[in-house]
């Protein structure tokens, strides 16, 4: 019998809160207009990411995860904008795994959620080099705020802290079907 963690009782939670009333749509567009605020930030700090993204305007790809979706369209500057409702995606983004832990899990181990791709190859193909290639440099955006010295402080910690957590996660006994 494989043993039982905190991640089922929290699962089990999770799916109590989903299934409850949802969200006004003001909140969610506010939430999306919010991400594809910060999508864009660290675009912006990639000129190569938005000349290969800039090769795509116009299209448009719908991210979905459980009842959660939103729908991106390409601009021509490189950047992404929320789609009109009316848009058809050209390529279709489904994160398989259920559980909110086991993506968290599978985060802090340095792997990709599972997902479930479907549409246009070259599309896909230019979505997977962002996912590889653009991240956020936090340490820079922190500087901004505090300083370059405690900017650098922080981060040093924090990454400690993040690999502290995957020698944690990636130790645990239990499979990724236990999550």
């Amino acid at each position: 019998m494989t043993p039982k963690t905190p991640f089922n009782f929290l699962d089990g939670l999770f799916e109590r809160v989903a299934a409850g009333p949802q969200p006004p749509e003001w909140l969610v567009h506010e939430v999306q207009h919010r991400a594809v605020l910060f999508l864009n930030h660290v675009l912006m700090q990639e000129p190569e990411a938005m000349e290969r993204l800039g090769n795509q305007s116009g299209r448009v790809a719908r991210v979905q995860w459980r009842a959660y979706s939103m729908t991106l369209q390409v601009t021509p500057a490189g950047l992404l904008d929320l789609a009109p409702a009316s848009a058809m995606p050209d390529l279709r983004i489904e994160v398989a795994d259920a559980s909110p832990f086991a993506i968290a899990q599978s985060a802090m181990r340095g792997d990709k959620p599972t997902i479930l791709i479907d549409g246009d190859v070259k599309f896909a193909a230019e979505i997977n080099w962002l996912v590889d290639n653009v991240r956020w440099d936090v340490e820079e955006d922190l500087a901004r705020v505090i300083g370059d010295a405690p900017a650098h402080a922080v981060a040093t910690v924090a990454g400690r802290v993040a690999q502290a957590l995957r020698k944690f996660v990636g130790s645990m006994p239990f499979s990724r079907g236990d999550v």
